[in-house]
């Protein structure tokens, strides 16, 4: 564990942002993520811990932190692409973000 990730824990802070899981469109945007396939495990990207966390501002922009289950995955310049597709086609979501994060790292116990 790296010093800024141990003050991180340390202090009380999440190493993963929460989601705006009180927003209206919220559980219409996690429906979006579980239409998005890991290519190399048949299981969607939400439901396998990929998407970290799931911000949706008060104009509909959302913002999306995801993952993939290794740096390497011969997909990790696409999948971002198809997230953002998939959110983009939510009825009342003005904008999508997504980025791309590798701290904390996946594990099958997310």
């Amino acid at each position: 564990m790296d010093a800024s990730t141990q003050a991180s824990t340390i202090e009380g802070t999440p190493l993963i942002a929460p989601s705006s899981t009180d927003h209206p469109l919220y559980d219409s945007v996690v429906e979006a993520c579980r239409t998005v396939f890991d290519p190399e495990i048949p299981v969607n990207i939400y439901d396998l811990g990929l998407v970290y966390t799931i911000d949706i501002d008060a104009e509909n922009a959302v913002k999306l932190v995801m993952t993939l289950t290794a740096p390497g995955c011969p997909v990790a310049g696409e999948m971002p692409g198809w997230l953002a597709d998939a959110v983009n086609s939510v009825a009342g979501v003005k904008e999508v973000d997504v980025e791309m994060t590798f701290d904390p790292q996946w594990g099958m116990d997310m």
